[in-house]
């Protein structure tokens, strides 16, 4: 009989191999579920992992890497911070729909006026309408010991329809034919979230998200807040013993992922997304919980686990158009990644045993 047994200790050798063992199976796992579908298994993850890389037009899909994986990194950066220490954000889509509506409101609130400070306020109010959003559950957490998970995934619903309100209202374009959605953001230079480097995919928010990486590398490897962090993570009566302030922790992880979620809602509709429609959001503070995970809570890891999901977007768009994939296979595969990992997972602080249950 099979049955699990505790490990004395978690394993460093299956927690560095969880993250190439889930890839594996994901690859492998996704490419029977393709030929389920009626599509060649080996082409459609070549499609998906080579073609973005090293395919007849990589020129044009590499810089797509950077323009897809800045959200990413910059929200899953947060959420890493309160996943150490035991503190559920979910809500990080909401968060993120919220800074976008607060930052292009922010911009469009002085159109057609021409200032080099409009972006840096856009900048502001993304950060603080995230931030804003994330102290809702964090209130109600340390005030009223609500869950943090509960209420922060049903705010996403409601930042939602926020979004479709303002789409609608508020922040409609009034020379948009009646047609829903705000003003484009690409077409008011002040306001815009340019490339730096022309061609390059570069512009402000992958310079956020690569500070962000610094940032929490320094702060949980070199401060003593890092610190507090891991030890409520791995020891909560250890930390409680060492002094830690729970109420302070919660609203710090939950404000940091909550204004790093912001600034990344901020940065795409001032950006790639341009305006602020009713099906803006594209599910980024739900994948982030895929790379924050992937990357084993770790910022470098983090990094390239951003990259790495970035590749599985734009090569999934490549396997729609040029193989006929559905876009549902794609999530699925995507999920299939979050799957695999925390099953792999499992074996970091378990060892499979086989042999005879001994009864009393």
């Amino acid at each position: 009989m099979m049955r699990l047994e505790k490990r004395p200790q978690a394993s460093r050798t299956f927690s560095y191999a969880t993250p190439v063992l889930a890839v594996i199976a994901t690859m492998v796992f996704g490419g029977a579920l393709f030929a389920v579908l009626g599509k060649d298994p080996v082409a459609s993850i070549m499609t998906i992992f080579w073609e973005p890389l090293f395919g007849d037009f990589a020129f044009y899909y590499r810089p797509q890497l950077l323009v897809k994986g800045a959200p990413l990194v910059l929200i899953a950066i947060g959420l890493s911070l309160g996943f150490k220490a035991g503190i559920w954000n979910i809500g990080a889509e909401g968060q993120y729909i919220m800074g976008a509506i607060c930052g292009a409101g922010a911009g469009l609130a002085f159109y057609p006026a021409e200032s080099v400070f409009i972006f840096p306020v856009m900048v502001l109010a993304g950060a603080l309408g995230g931030w804003v959003w994330a102290m809702i559950p964090a209130v109600l957490k340390v005030k009223f010991g609500t869950n943090e998970i509960l209420v922060s995934l049903m705010l996403v619903y409601v930042a939602e329809q926020f979004l479709a309100s303002v789409s609608l209202g508020l922040l409609k374009n009034p020379e948009g034919f009646g047609f829903p959605g705000s003003r484009n953001l690409q077409q008011y230079a002040s306001a815009h979230n340019g490339e730096l480097i022309a061609g390059s995919g570069m512009h402000w928010g992958v310079v956020a998200a690569l500070i962000a990486v610094i940032f929490a590398y320094v702060l949980l490897a070199r401060h003593r807040l890092g610190f507090a962090i891991r030890v409520t993570g791995e020891a909560p009566r250890a930390a409680r013993f060492s002094g830690v302030n729970p109420t302070r922790l919660v609203l710090f992880c939950m404000g940091m992922s909550g204004l790093l979620a912001g600034l990344a809602g901020m940065f795409e509709v001032a950006g790639p997304a341009g305006q602020i429609t009713i099906d803006f959001n594209v599910g980024y503070g739900f994948t982030a919980i895929i790379v924050a995970f992937l990357g084993r809570l770790h910022p470098v890891g983090i990094l390239l686990a951003g990259a790495l999901m970035a590749l599985t977007y734009i090569g999934g768009d490549i396997a729609q158009s040029q193989l006929g994939l559905p876009a549902a296979a794609i999530q699925v595969f995507q999920g299939m990644l979050l799957f695999f990992l925390l099953a792999f997972d499992l074996f970091t602080h378990y060892r499979l045993r086989l042999g005879r249950t001994e009864v009393a």
